[in-house]
């Protein structure tokens, strides 16, 4: 299904000259975090939930214009894209305009997020891996290398954290034990933060650390 599917064109932007006191009773009935507004017809941005009640009813959507944010996206914006921009925004609601930036109506965040779900990286059976390395060391072509290395699908990467120059890298891998491929994560120097199969490395440590107490205590 095409993204431009998912355009909802039930709510028509309030005028610029329209009540504050419209705003409010709009969104009292509605679950969205902003509604889009319009001067003439021409789409100018949206006013968040939070604005609209600091105002006093009987003024206009003009009187605090200054409060209006002009996110928008395009038909032909790819949906991953569609998805940052809701979250730059902190919004629920996302306008969409055509090239002469007349309003066609909006998407709605889980609409999007939906179509997240749906991709391989969470539809395709797998174990998810956490792995973190310097933010000048590391690089993608090497960590698709040590994942296919070990006869395993890379279903999708992506930065997670990026903090005290260090990256981390979350992971999607199917056909193949997590084990064999955390391993080489290893000798390659990355550090291994997580990974939803059990860890046989880490196990082996625990247990020769065990043997070691038990031998220092007899």
């Amino acid at each position: 299904m095409q993204l431009q599917d998912f355009v909802i064109n039930d709510i028509s932007p309030l005028s610029i000259t329209d009540k504050i006191s419209e705003l409010q009773m709009l969104f009292n009935q509605l679950t969205y975090s902003h509604i889009p507004i319009q001067n003439e017809g021409i789409y100018v941005g949206c006013i968040s939930e939070t604005d609209a009640h600091c105002f006093d009813g009987v003024q206009t959507i003009n009187d605090c214009k200054y409060t209006i944010e002009g996110f928008f996206v395009r038909p032909t914006t790819n949906w991953l894209d569609v998805l940052e921009t809701f979250a730059q925004n902190d919004s629920n609601i996302m306008p969409v305009l055509d090239v002469n930036n007349t309003y066609l109506g909006y998407y709605e965040l889980n609409d999007i997020i939906h179509l997240f779900n749906e991709t391989p990286f969470f539809s395709e059976p797998g174990g998810i891996l956490i792995v973190e390395k310097g933010i000048h060391d590391y690089s993608f072509s090497e960590v698709s290398q040590i994942v296919e290395s070990n006869n395993a699908k890379l279903l999708g990467a992506f930065i997670s954290k990026m903090s005290n120059d260090l990256a981390q890298v979350t992971l999607k891998i199917s056909n193949a034990s997590l084990n064999e491929v955390m391993q080489t994560f290893r000798r390659y120097s990355y550090n291994v933060v997580s990974g939803q199969e059990e860890d046989s490395y880490i196990e082996s440590l625990k247990e020769r650390s065990q043997y070691l107490d038990k031998y220092l205590n007899m």
